[in-house]
């Protein structure tokens, strides 16, 4: 019987280099970059007032990328998003290791929607040209990304005027859906969600397997190597010796 190696999932303490954590090429590492040094976040320095006093405040550049990589794996609830920031390595390494709470997340959403929605549709225009918007992401009831038509555009500013619209308005969409849920009774943690989507996983695992090849099935014997039921071989005529008179002696 083969013998592999135990691949061990428990929890450890080890150095993390959380800069190399977000991997180029990948959604979080672009978002990243965008709303750190590209997107023009001033809009959202009004909000506060503590130049003099008061504690310093969680970047907005922080938030909104934490948000939308949440989006972008199906979390739309601010204690889920807060769960990722404690649990998840890449989360961990989007927020510094300074998970914000979940209720400072829930007030940032539900007091700047339309600066946000804004902000995460130029985003996302993006990273659509860049192709890092997969098929199986954002996958949130009610929301419907736009297809990437870029190779079907003409260029004219009408296309893109009319996709960015668009591509606000499912941020505008998310963002609600957001705040639906943070409304909502708590969540179940993500072990409950875990169990779930494996037992789900293994009934359409075993549904799609043909009966002979589900494990502990019996096997049905054949009624015949290359003959099927009721069918009877034909066989060849069979052949007597010919008898000859025996001469006189």
């Amino acid at each position: 019987m083969a013998r592999y190696k135990h691949i061990d999932t428990s929890p450890r303490f080890l150095p993390v280099d959380l800069a190399a954590q977000l991997l180029p090429g990948t959604f979080e590492h672009a978002a990243h970059h965008l709303l750190a040094h590209a997107v023009d976040l001033s809009r959202f320095d009004a909000r506060f007032r503590n130049d003099e006093t008061g504690a310093p405040a969680y970047p907005p550049a922080m938030l909104l990328t934490v948000v939308l990589c949440a989006y972008a794996h199906g979390i739309v609830s601010s204690r889920g998003i807060e769960r990722l920031c404690r649990e998840h390595v890449t989360f961990i390494a989007l927020c510094g290791d300074t998970a914000p709470h979940f209720t400072t997340i829930a007030q940032f959403v539900s007091t700047l929607g339309p600066d946000i929605a804004h902000v995460f549709a130029a985003v996302l225009a993006i990273c659509d040209q860049q192709g890092l918007i997969g098929r199986e992401m954002f996958a949130i009831d009610g929301v419907k990304l736009p297809s990437n038509a870029s190779k079907h555009r003409s260029g004219m500013r009408a296309d893109f005027e009319r996709q960015a619209t668009k591509l606000e308005a499912a941020a505008a969409a998310m963002l609600a859906r957001h705040r639906a849920e943070d409304a909502r009774p708590v969540e179940p943690d993500v072990a409950a969600k875990d169990t779930t989507r494996r037992e789900r996983l293994g009934s359409r695992h075993a549904s799609a397997m043909p009966p002979s090849s589900a494990p502990g099935s019996p096997r049905i014997p054949r009624t015949g190597a290359g003959r099927r039921a009721g069918c009877v071989r034909a066989t060849a005529p069979t052949t007597r010796a010919r008898s000859w008179p025996r001469g006189k002696a």
